[in-house]
């Protein structure tokens, strides 16, 4: 099941599509692919940058539109501010099928309220945006989808968290977050059952906020060497994803009388996968628990193996599973 999943349309890599673009500007691009948001430099002598995320979130929105726009807002924001970035500004493009039909325009409506109320309480401006109406074949609209911009500062890009995990020695996976038992409107209910009903996660605004605040802390302070938020997938997603940027093999412990299943694609936001030297581990471990923020240590990164083992469940050879992410928009378009 999982490697079908991570070979799918929603799960699988983009690189097919974006090695075919320039996406080093004169040099100033630091973080581009496998990054949850891309980072420019912007300033060569005190290394300022920016990052930029864009996510979207069509199946949660149809479940509840309020919900889903607020969903795609905290996971760029996350995005941003996984790389280490202040998330700083909004903008957004809201695409939506006829609003002459009244059940789309009351969908536009609550996306509209939710982003809203959303920048709102993260305290955050809507610098721009646009609409999208009329996106539909005949009568039948396309997901209601709200596509959100979060833009992120960062004082010196030489501090950034990349995606990939292995950049240092004995590094510790700790899963930052809490695991719900929430499959409504996730990748695992598309790919296997082809179903899109219940209702989406719970986004918790302010928890976003939270993780933001430490993983600035943790880029300014040297705490973390990776990181990546969870969003489609769950964890095994995100840990596939790192484990193939930084080309390493790791080994993935689920927490005694876990249940493997929700643990590991479970779609709960508010998460995020970091790396952790062995040195800095007691430090960043100590701060979460001065923070509050709920943690998990949920594995190892192993230099010297060449798979992705999660104990007591499967392994796979970093080989087959980066077949399986990359081989399928080839083949599609090829």
């Amino acid at each position: 099941m999982f490697l079908k999943m991570i070979a799918s349309p929603a799960l699988c890599s983009r690189k097919f599509i974006t090695e075919q673009y320039d996406r080093y500007v004169r040099g100033n691009t630091v973080l581009a692919e496998h990054a949850d948001s891309g980072m420019i430099r912007i300033d060569e002598e005190s290394g300022r940058g920016i990052a930029l995320a864009t996510d979207a979130s069509g199946r949660y929105t149809y479940l509840d539109p309020y919900q889903g726009a607020q969903l795609a807002l905290a996971e760029a924001y996350r995005n941003v501010a996984v790389s280490g970035s202040k998330p700083s500004a909004v903008s957004n493009c809201l695409n939506f099928g006829s609003p002459e039909d009244p059940a789309v325009m009351w969908q536009f409506s609550q996306a509209v309220r939710g982003l809203a109320d959303g920048c709102a309480q993260l305290g955050i401006p809507v610098t721009g945006g646009n609409v999208s109406f009329y996106n539909q074949t005949g009568s039948t609209a396309i997901l209601p989808t709200p596509v959100v911009a979060v833009l992120g500062v960062i004082d010196d890009v030489r501090r950034r968290i990349p995606t990939g995990i292995g950049t240092e020695p004995g590094e510790t996976l700790i899963l930052l977050g809490d695991t719900l038992d929430e499959f409504d409107g996730s990748i695992w209910a598309q790919v296997e059952h082809d179903h899109l009903g219940g209702v989406p996660p719970k986004v918790d605004l302010e928890r976003e906020r939270l993780l933001s605040d430490i993983l600035i802390a943790a880029s300014r302070d040297g705490l973390v060497s990776a990181a990546h938020d969870l969003s489609e997938g769950g964890l095994i997603q995100a840990v596939a994803e790192a484990a193939l940027a930084g080309e390493t093999g790791c080994r993935v412990l689920l927490p005694e009388g876990a249940d493997p299943f929700v643990w590991l694609f479970s779609e709960s936001t508010g998460r995020v996968l970091v790396a952790v030297p062995r040195t800095e581990e007691t430090r960043f471990t100590g701060m979460l628990t001065a923070r509050q923020m709920p943690w998990t240590r949920i594995g190892v990164v192993d230099q010297g193996s060449d798979e992705l083992e999660v104990q007591d469940q499967f392994a796979v050879k970093l080989t087959d599973l980066r077949a399986a992410h990359e081989d399928t928009l080839p083949a599609l378009f090829g």
